[in-house]
């Protein structure tokens, strides 16, 4: 598939998918959505993905200015749109098999809040901020925001990020524990290809594993997580990377992963 609106580069087993309409603020139009959601779902090659936007922004939400048959606007607009477009763009980054870091720069607002959130680690530039906007005009938030934020910041700022539609700075968000890492603006790119680096070199299965253990842990009772941690444990136990885990312990040196 051609890109138009993103950029896909894999180097060094980490992939980079970059929003790509900075004269737009990276504005996440259906075109946009089912290309990071291509992107994302034929990665053969990298074990781990970075997330980030062109340009002065991460993403400023949905492209409210799409016209015709592709208008997102109106309440049965908006169904479509989130139902066949978003909504299996945010499906996948939930089930992908390898670590997400999203590198925010500038603001990630609307469903580009949501995408920035979809990240295991969220590093943002101290410039950046999250922006529940819906209710500035009328909407409601969508993406997952309202499944993920009180998770994540607990029912309160949720409800002040979804009602108030107010920005949530870089150095804030950090202190609600609703992303990993604020950096200085120039030092993103880099502190996300550190990261990024660590990761693509770690025992992959493994953390697909976690991240599927992490996101069921929310509705799963107690019981029922023991049983999935136990279910992991069989499959990453199985993995090359476990065997090179604990032959690299007993040898007491550092384990060569290969994500097998």
């Amino acid at each position: 598939m051609t890109y138009t609106t993103i950029t896909l580069d894999v180097t060094d087993a980490i992939a980079t998918v970059t929003l790509n309409r900075p004269d737009r603020m990276n504005a996440c139009s259906l075109e946009m959505a089912d290309e990071i959601n291509d992107a994302v779902s034929t990665l053969k090659d990298a074990r781990a993905l970075v997330i980030t936007g062109a340009g002065r922004g991460f993403c400023s939400g949905a492209d409210l200015q799409s016209t015709g048959e592709r208008s997102i606007t109106g309440g049965e607009g908006s169904y479509i749109a989130l139902t066949r477009h978003y909504n299996p763009l945010m499906i996948s980054l939930a089930r992908l098999n390898m670590p997400i870091i999203c590198a925010v720069n500038g603001a990630a607002a609307g469903v580009g809040c949501s995408i920035a959130l979809a990240g295991d680690f969220v590093l943002a530039a101290k410039s950046a901020y999250f922006l529940q906007a819906f209710v500035n005009i009328g909407l409601v938030p969508d993406g997952g925001a309202s499944w993920m934020l009180p998770r994540m910041v607990g029912k309160a700022r949720a409800t002040e990020m979804m009602m108030l539609g107010e920005k949530i700075g870089a150095e804030k968000a950090v202190d609600w524990g609703m992303i990993y890492k604020c950096v200085e603006d120039d030092a993103l790119a880099a502190e996300a290809h550190a990261l990024a680096s660590r990761l693509a070199n770690g025992p992959t299965a493994a953390y697909a594993t976690m991240r599927k253990n992490i996101l069921i842990a929310m509705e799963n009772s107690y019981s029922e997580q023991l049983l999935a941690e136990a279910e992991g444990q069989r499959i990453a136990g199985s993995s090359a990377d476990a065997r090179e885990g604990i032959l690299a312990f007993l040898q007491k040196r550092k384990a060569e992963f290969t994500g097998q």
